[in-house]
């Protein structure tokens, strides 16, 4: 699983023109799911290591304008878009190959147990986007700050 987290002053998803998860202050996620992410990922420490990670990283300015506070400490949200290139490869060529990604069918239950594992830990807090469609994503990045997150390793 990678993450590519955004501090966000807000932003927004639309699907053919409609807004369809929205936030203020917070995280934009970018999620991929890979081809050995299977369907026990949630069973499996590095799961909770990753949402812990994301949910308690350090990336907001406290009062002394230190980067201190996590999305949690804010009492900000997080919007999660479903992203398969973030699994691109691009060691040969120039067009990208996807084969590293997990299928379809895998990351969508993922990623939807995704979404409701952070919306149980930031309750009323999650906004999404809509799994395999093409989506317009706009935000204001704040900072720039961004991270990548990839439970390679956790």
């Amino acid at each position: 699983m990678r993450i590519l987290a955004q501090r966000v002053r807000n932003a927004r998803v639309r699907v053919d023109g409609a807004v369809v998860g929205e936030i203020g202050p917070g995280l934009l996620c970018l999620v991929g799911f890979g081809r050995e992410d299977g369907p026990d990922l949630p069973t499996l420490p590095r799961w909770s290591k990753m949402l812990d990670k994301l949910c308690g990283l350090r990336v907001f300015a406290d009062k002394d304008g230190k980067i201190n506070l996590s999305v949690a400490d804010i009492g900000g949200s997080v919007l999660a878009v479903s992203q398969f290139t973030l699994y691109a490869d691009c060691a040969k060529g120039l067009r990208p190959s996807f084969h590293l990604a997990a299928p379809p069918d895998v990351a969508q239950v993922l990623y939807e147990r995704l979404l409701a594992d952070l919306n149980a830990r930031l309750p009323g807090r999650i906004a999404a986007g809509v799994f395999g469609a093409h989506m317009d994503v706009e935000l204001t990045n704040h900072g720039p700050v961004t991270i990548l997150l990839d439970d390679a390793g956790m």
